[in-house]
């Protein structure tokens, strides 16, 4: 039977702190400070919350060195209470245990190797020749392609497709309808009529990434498109052919990224976010939500272009003037030259 229970005294022997109050207290899961009850291992990760301290039911909580004394409850102490929260939650809450083997209504295709420690679900189709590493776990209704390498204990979830001969890494999460080596947009017009670039490059994605439910990867037009390690991909994300993107850069939902873009390693980019195509981002730049980058970024530092709501008749009023910057810009430019002139002339 799993164990569920641990003290604390057994968690910051694992994870490291500093162990304020009862070293025995046991807890078997995390939850909020809101929601927390007796057994659970609560966190302060922002002074904002503090409040909540006198409130909670927790049976012990994760505070940093500022917030040690600001309660009673035992407490682990510690640099950051919101990454020490990360690994804990992770130690207690481990992917579900799935036994190997080949579901029967499985079909698997000539020359597919099938690592016997990983799982195949029921009605997987896995593609000629292809690889699948030790560990992995594929569920119900994926479909691979002919070709493609999968490395370690990878898990991808329910109706996730990927195309023929895509390379993925080791330790991969790839969540529900997510497609990964579809035809990037390559077209080209011809005497009125668009004709089809065939799309010959792959997808290749290094280790540790994920990426979340209904994200779209498109392979490369000829050379590949590239997911380094250790990438985060909220849900819902475009990216085109030939895009690359850096090491640990994690992206929000719903961002668009065209063909071509190259971003950086270690990049935050929040949602809704627009990058037009063969551009270039610099490591450690932060792309606040809704930004269009419409040029390369080349230095670090946090970029943001959004324009702040307002009631529709305010809008209605700001958007009217917006039309006339131009002439405004040059009447302005006319007036300051005028002003030098008389102060010459003076």
């Amino acid at each position: 039977m799993k164990r569920t229970d641990y003290s604390l005294k057994e968690i910051t022997a694992r994870f490291g702190g500093q162990l304020l109050g009862n070293a025995e207290i046991t807890v078997n899961q995390i939850a909020t400070l809101e929601n927390a009850q007796v057994g659970h291992l609560t966190f302060l990760a922002s002074v904002k919350y503090r409040s909540l301290l006198a409130v909670t039911r927790a049976s012990a909580i994760i505070v940093s060195t500022a917030d040690a004394e600001t309660t009673p409850l035992p407490r682990i102490v510690c640099d950051n209470p919101y990454v020490y929260f990360a690994k804990v939650s992770a130690f207690l809450n481990p992917p579900t245990f799935v036994v190997p083997g080949i579901h029967p209504s499985a079909v698997i295709e000539e020359g597919a190797q099938i690592d016997p420690a990983a799982y195949i679900g029921p009605h997987v189709v896995i593609g000629a020749d292809t690889r699948i590493g030790a560990g992995c776990v594929i569920m119900a209704g994926c479909c691979i392609g002919a070709g493609v390498t999968i490395g370690i204990d990878a898990r991808l979830y329910p109706h996730v497709v990927v195309y023929h001969n895509c390379i993925l890494g080791d330790r991969l999460i790839v969540h529900t309808g997510a497609v990964i080596g579809a035809d990037g947009f390559g077209i080209a017009m011809d005497e009125g009529r668009w004709l089809k670039i065939p799309q010959i490059g792959r997808v290749v994605i290094g280790n540790d990434v994920e990426i979340g439910a209904n994200t779209t990867i498109d392979r490369g037009a000829l050379d590949d498109t590239v997911i380094e390690e250790g990438v985060k991909l909220d849900n819902l994300i475009q990216i085109a052919h030939n895009v690359r993107i850096g090491a640990h850069t994690a992206i929000a939902g719903c961002v668009g990224i065209a063909g071509s873009a190259i971003i950086g390693r270690h990049c935050r980019i929040g949602g809704g976010t627009g990058i037009l195509g063969h551009t270039q981002i610099s490591d450690h730049v932060e792309i606040s939500s809704y930004t269009m980058i419409g040029k390369s970024i080349r230095e670090p530092g946090t970029y943001t272009g959004i324009f702040p709501f307002s009631t529709h008749e305010v809008w209605r009023k700001n958007a009217a003037q917006l039309r006339h910057l131009d002439e405004l810009a040059n009447k302005i430019k006319m007036l300051q030259q005028e002003i030098e002139t008389i102060r010459k002339e003076g």
